[in-house]
């Protein structure tokens, strides 16, 4: 036996024994204490650090009961001090010695004392002795003697709380059962009585003071704002911004007279300007919230309006910077790219908190993304997104404001490469009832490349029949190269009836968009020295728009004196290609390509009615026997159809004046609906159906006020902007409706003076003096070979 071995082995047990160790005073888990002579400042650390780790880990839900980080670093500390007592205790008494007994507590029974170690463990975890004697301590458990448990928030410690105290219980952990059939035993207090109803599991070593539960409060007391204070306040910031603003005028003014290239601007100077131009936007935006306060009163409300600030805002602040911005492109395109971002954020922001000028933020924001698609020449789907997103403001904004020319010719500009749809943008800017002069001149970028006697890609890349269609049009509008109209236009017409038979149901959106554009150059492109504009004119100044005036004998079928020969050439011209065109396309018996080519001519036409004088003009040349024949292929073809559409004929033929697919009461539907005193269908309920593309391409001209019912385009859900012109199978019946229904309505007007319809046969005629002889056989289309409209598909025979 060796017993200097056997020695130092216990040595070692013994010294590992006695070594003070920190536990939890929560639940009694030991916690590794490093003891190091050398370093004993970072042993402590390191000991600090494990019982905060174990307190996160361990007492969680206890640590979040805290709600601010000082309450946690308070309690983390009471925590800790605790521990640190417990290790002085244990180690100031020996472990092998009995506790001495507390004759204030004689509760013990002898008989549950633990002599083993799982006596010691079971004190540990907080269990408490129930027996009549007190108990004695064991290993490690000298602590108990002077531990008072968790300190209380707001409660200081007396001696009567030695006996009274509440044991120490471990959090109760849902993963182990064991710690829940632990604490059973020792949920209630001694003072209890046994019998006393379980009590929940207590995490605290002593309950709270009772205390008065506080109220709670719905919302925070405020004090609304006075009207001097708005006033005061409104005023403040009005001044700002005047001075913010003049700043802006006198640099963007000063750097725009400064053309000399070589003066460029560094970065910091760029981003000083965009600052200037950004508190000024949000000096504007301050000043929209301050005025359109709710508490505000109407003159406070009306300040923005009076002061035009919605307008000085995108002039002085935004677009004045664009402009100076563009001029110095591609140097400045990064910081031309920072403010757009900057400023469409804060036009969005406007429009959703300012609905007051809501107009005036979609027009704006329209504008910006003009803007961002134009500089855009790297990415080409950045660009087609941007001109997506242009297109959709600007239609909203087109929606509200329908007879603003404006609109349409930032919709002409962004109709690109389309030249059908650049020229009725631009011919509709010119003709609504507020036009945009300065169209005049962005239309000419349209049709000098097509004019010019040069080939180059654009003429190129348009079919044939559109680039003469087109090259027409400029011709009658910029009078120039008056030599070429006639051919130009002689082969349109030879080629317009082979490309609508290659066209097929592509030639639904360009025939009303060719329609609307010949309509367009009979009324002169918006001159007021046109003939016919001049008639209209004389006519609604006089007081005769009344459907009911009878027809002047005298004037009916003479042209206003008073139209210069410049003019009476130029409108010859343009009746020719509107007459011209109209009488190759309602020759094409049968095909429902071209319904809205018709609806829309006779939408026109049905307005002169109401104006003679004005007619007068187009009755000698216009097809009306062959208007008449068109028709009657449509009742026939509307006959000889399903039961259903057959009843619905038969109450569009006899339901008088009610515009087809308006909604109506049942006692409105028994009687022929009067029409008022303009010769509009009055308004009903609502419309039935949804308005067709054609509708929304026709919206805005002055000549379909007694055509559409008021409320028409109110419809029950939104129409987005790519649902407007969608085209659905049902569109056709509906437009051939409505064509029937028009021809009805002109055969009413003057008793028959144009066309006649016969009720009982239900069949179109007209007035003896335009039944002329017609050639109604159609010309077969141009062969294969001999076709010169290259449309969009190979030639199967010439490939053959």
């Amino acid at each position: 036996m060796d017993l200097p071995k056997k020695w130092n082995e216990h040595l070692r047990r013994a010294s590992q024994k006695s070594k003070p160790k920190i536990e939890c005073p929560l639940c009694g888990h030991a916690i590794q204490n490093i003891q190091s002579t050398q370093n004993p400042q970072g042993a402590h650390e390191a000991a600090r650090a494990n019982f905060e780790k174990h307190l996160t880990d361990c007492h969680a839900r206890l640590l979040e009961e805290k709600t601010t980080d000082t309450e946690r670093t308070a309690w983390i500390e009471s925590q800790w001090l605790a521990a640190q007592r417990d290790v002085g205790n244990t180690g100031a008494q020996p472990s092998n010695q009995k506790k001495a007994i507390d004759p204030a507590h004689p509760t013990a029974n002898p008989e549950d004392r633990r002599s083993t170690s799982s006596a010691s463990s079971l004190k540990r975890q907080g269990s408490v002795s129930r027996g009549a004697s007190p108990p004695k301590h064991g290993l490690d458990d000298s602590r108990a003697e002077f531990d008072r448990g968790t300190p209380q928030k707001g409660r200081l410690w007396s001696p009567d709380d030695d006996g009274t105290a509440a044991p120490r219980l471990r959090p109760y952990d849902k993963s182990n059962v064991a710690t829940y059939q632990r604490q059973r035993p020792s949920s209630g207090s001694l003072l209890k009585p046994p019998r006393q109803s379980h009590q929940p599991p207590t995490r605290v070593p002593a309950p709270p003071p009772a205390e008065e539960e506080p109220e709670i409060i719905k919302q925070p007391e405020t004090r609304p704002i006075s009207q001097e204070q708005l006033v005061a306040e409104v005023k403040g910031i009005y001044a700002g911004l005047v001075m913010v603003e003049n700043k802006c005028i006198e640099v963007d003014n000063d750097r725009s007279s400064q053309n000399d290239p070589g003066n460029k601007l560094n970065n910091d100077q760029w981003q000083a300007l965009i600052a200037l131009h950004r508190t000024l936007l949000h000096e504007h935006h301050d000043f929209f919230l301050a005025s359109q306060h709710p508490s505000a009163s109407p003159a406070l409300r009306r300040l923005a309006a009076k002061y035009a600030m919605p307008a000085r805002m995108w002039r002085h602040g935004i677009h004045s910077f664009l402009e100076l911005l563009r001029h110095r492109l591609p140097a400045s395109l990064e910081h031309m790219l920072t403010f757009i971002y900057m400023a469409y954020s804060m036009m969005a922001l406007l429009y959703e908190t300012v609905p007051a000028f809501e107009d005036t933020w979609i027009e704006c924001l329209g504008d910006l993304g003009r803007y961002r698609m134009a500089i855009e020449d790297d990415d080409i789907r950045d660009r087609e997104v941007w001109t997506s997103v242009s297109r959709h403001w600007y239609s909203r904004a087109s929606d509200k404001a329908p007879t603003t020319g404006r609109l349409y010719h930032h919709l002409a500009i962004l109709a690109r490469p389309s030249a059908l749809q650049q020229l009725y943008y631009y011919a509709k800017s010119l003709c609504v009832e507020m036009p945009f002069p300065s169209a005049r001149e962005s239309i000419m970028t349209l049709f000098d490349p097509i004019m010019s006697r040069t080939p180059n890609p654009q003429q190129a890349r348009l079919p044939p029949t559109e680039l003469h269609f087109v090259k027409a049009h400029g011709i009658l509008f910029s009078s120039k190269q008056q030599e070429e109209l006639e051919p130009t236009v002689e082969g349109f017409f030879k080629l317009l009836d082979n490309h609508i038979n290659r066209s097929t149901r592509r030639w639904r959106e360009s025939g009303y968009h060719m329609g609307i554009s010949n309509i367009c150059a009979v009324l002169g492109y918006g001159d007021e020295n046109n003939p016919i504009a001049q008639a209209l004119k004389i006519t609604r100044s006089s007081g005769t728009e009344s459907q009911d005036q009878p027809m002047q004998e005298t004037s009916s079928e003479s042209p206003s004196p008073n139209t210069t020969t410049a003019h009476n050439e130029q409108f010859s011209n343009a009746r020719k290609l509107f007459a011209g065109t109209y009488n190759i396309v309602c020759r094409r018996f049968g095909d429902p390509n071209i319904l809205p080519f018709l609806h829309v001519t006779l939408v026109f036409v049905h307005h002169l009615t109401f104006y003679p004088e004005a007619l007068a003009h187009l009755v000698p040349h216009f097809p009306w026997k062959l208007t008449a024949y068109m028709l009657n292929t449509l009742v026939g073809s509307s006959s000889s159809s399903s039961s259903d559409e057959s009843q619905a004929l038969a109450r569009l033929l006899e339901g008088g004046n009610q515009f087809p697919g308006w909604k109506v009461d049942n006692e409105d539907q028994e009687n022929e609906v009067k029409t008022d005193e303009k010769g509009a269908a009055p308004p009903a309920k609502g419309p039935r159906r949804r308005p067709l593309p054609d509708d929304f391409a026709l919206r805005g001209f002055s000549w379909v006020d007694r055509y559409f019912p008021d409320g028409w385009f109110v419809t029950d859900e939104t129409i987005d902007d790519d649902d407007k012109y969608f085209e659905v199978p049902s569109m056709m019946e509906e437009r051939r409706e409505r064509v029937i229904w028009l021809g009805c309505r002109i055969a009413e007007r003057e008793d028959g003076k144009w066309l006649r319809f016969n009720k009982e046969t239900r069949r179109f005629a007209v007035n003896p003096a335009y039944d002329v002889e017609l050639d109604l056989e159609m010309p077969l289309p141009a062969t294969p070979g001999d076709s010169v409209d290259y449309g969009e598909l190979p030639d199967a025979a010439t490939v053959a």
